[in-house]
């Protein structure tokens, strides 16, 4: 119940959405200068991840 108060808090949310985007960014630097294969796995996956957070939203408040 508490990260149900916490997505559906507009400003709360909006923020870590933001932080979220920034975190983003920050991978898709570090994936376009990876010189190998780990880094680029490692960048991909962190992105899928922060992505993932990103829909934290609709998968508490399940089914509309």
């Amino acid at each position: 119940m508490s990260l149900k108060a916490f997505v559906n808090d507009k400003p709360q949310w909006e923020a870590f959405c933001a932080e979220l985007d920034v975190w983003i960014f920050e991978q898709h630097k570090r994936l376009e200068q990876a010189d190998n294969t780990i880094e680029i796995h490692r960048a991909q996956g962190s992105i899928a991840t922060l992505r993932r957070l990103k829909h934290l939203r609709d998968k508490v408040n399940g089914p509309k």
